[in-house]
């Protein structure tokens, strides 16, 4: 196995036992950058020199005796829309060109002070506002969408071209890409990991959370960002030591809630097949099944976007007034269109969302996860526009992706992504496990658990 290859946890505990050097783990995933970057075009930009130095410290602080923490010397990759002073910020777009970040945003500065190594930063779909990052191609056939609108920092992930990655998820942009390439994405709680410093779509559905190979790597990374900033208005005062899952894979006594509406609804066969043969699998370990109805679910996309289109118009209102040609045309639609949305429209959005928070604490109490497919399609091709699906309904690609995973964001639960399998295609199919707020633990170790009953499997594109 080249070093490249290892997981975050593999990474860390073989640095730690000083028998792989930071030197050699980074050195190895630029290298792999190098050669994998022409097909998949993971990254905004490269940061291969700072890197290189930054190992060698870490090599330095290592042979000393100071380990700066769980993550040192391995190399991390942050979306394009996290500042890392001295580094540029562009969100993947013309109009942040210029734009360099005069100091760290929080979660930077965290994974720094943990030891991580950023090795550069990642394509997004530009500000994020997409569910395609059309500047990236999938790990496992390069002719299909990455996912967004963190695709850039999945495809790294799963290439081998970044041991874990930093991303957002304002409506799944963290779990559709990590599901469409075959890797583990969390959504945490909103609030538990802060967003100073960090480029917004939309302030209340916004939140930044690690992809990972593993779900032993989510919890370490988590285990470094989450905790208290008074810089982010919506930072929750929760802490927690640690989450990483410990003990044999054996769920007895949980209780997960499968959807008999919405999720399952619009899937495709495959799709629903591997995530129906992961519940079953969570079963055996033995969880106990328990049949649950998704509430309010014919206002869950009108919420979503009710929300983010005027959040996101707002955050954009002088450039968009001074320097319009500068958005590409589908991310300057959406802004304009938000101009035009009624103040009422926004906040009927804001009270469906409180009663949809209120009505799915209710469903937490029936259950302690819930089980669903994280995106009801497999990658499609990149100049593909809609999904046609058996019974002849057409739908977007975007709205199709953002369908499962927008509810997370609107009540603001935990969600972790799991890959369970693979279509006929040979394209990952992924499982999100949904959550209590502040139910991270119990999601890792879900998604640990069913994890250990899987081969891991090497993109084929790469």
């Amino acid at each position: 196995m080249q070093p490249y290859e290892l997981s975050l946890a593999q990474a860390a505990d073989a640095i730690r036992a000083r028998v792989l050097s930071p030197v050699e783990l980074v050195d190895s995933v630029l290298d792999r950058i190098e050669k994998v970057e022409p097909r998949l075009g993971a990254y905004a930009a490269v940061t291969a020199e700072q890197a290189r130095r930054a190992a060698r410290e870490a090599e330095r602080d290592v042979a000393a005796g100071r380990p700066h923490g769980p993550l040192h010397g391995v190399p991390v990759g942050l979306k394009d829309l996290i500042d890392v002073a001295g580094v540029a910020t562009t969100a993947s777009s013309r109009v942040r060109a210029n734009h360099r970040a005069q100091a760290d945003s929080t979660v930077a500065a965290r994974l720094g002070a943990a030891g991580a190594v950023l090795v550069g930063k990642t394509h997004t779909h530009e500000f994020a506002y997409g569910l395609t990052t059309p500047q990236t191609n999938n790990a496992w056939d390069p002719d299909r969408v990455a996912g967004g609108s963190s695709g850039g920092s999945a495809v790294a992930v799963a290439a081998g071209a970044a041991t874990f990655a930093l991303g957002t998820d304002t409506g799944g942009s963290i779990r559709v890409p990590s599901a469409l390439n075959g890797v583990v994405g969390l959504k945490p709680t909103y609030g538990l990991v802060p967003r100073h410093g960090v480029t917004s779509l939309s302030w209340s559905l916004d939140h930044v959370g690690p992809i990972t190979r593993t779900v032993e790597d989510a919890a370490l990374a988590l285990t470094a960002l989450a905790g208290h900033d008074p810089r982010d208005p919506a930072s929750l005062a929760a802490s927690d030591p640690g989450y990483r899952p410990v003990g044999a894979p054996e769920l007895t006594g949980l209780r997960v809630g499968v959807p008999r509406n919405y999720y399952f609804d619009h899937v495709h066969p495959e799709v629903e097949a591997a995530v129906r043969r992961a519940v079953a699998e969570l079963e055996s370990l033995g969880a106990h099944l328990v049949e649950v109805e998704i509430p309010m679910t014919r206002y869950i996309q009108a919420t979503q976007w009710g929300l983010m289109v005027p959040e996101a118009t707002a955050y954009h209102e002088r450039t968009l007034r001074t320097v319009p040609e500068l958005y590409q045309a589908d991310v300057r639609i959406l802004l304009e269109a938000g101009e035009l949305m009624p103040a009422g429209d926004y906040l009927r959005a804001q009270r469906s969302r409180t009663l949809m928070r209120q009505a799915w604490a209710r469903l937490l109490e029936e259950v302690d996860v819930i089980a669903a497919p994280t995106v009801p399609a497999t990658a499609v091709r990149a100049d593909d526009e809609t999904i046609t699906w058996p019974d002849g309904t057409v739908e977007g690609v975007s709205d199709a992706y953002v369908r499962l995973s927008a509810p997370a964001n609107i009540t603001g639960v935990p969600s972790l992504s799991v890959p369970v399998g693979h279509d006929t295609a040979g394209l990952p199919i992924g499982m999100q496990l949904l959550g209590r707020p502040l139910g991270e633990r119990v999601l890792l170790r879900v998604g640990h658990a069913y994890e250990q009953t899987r081969p891991a499997r090497q993109p084929a594109a790469v």
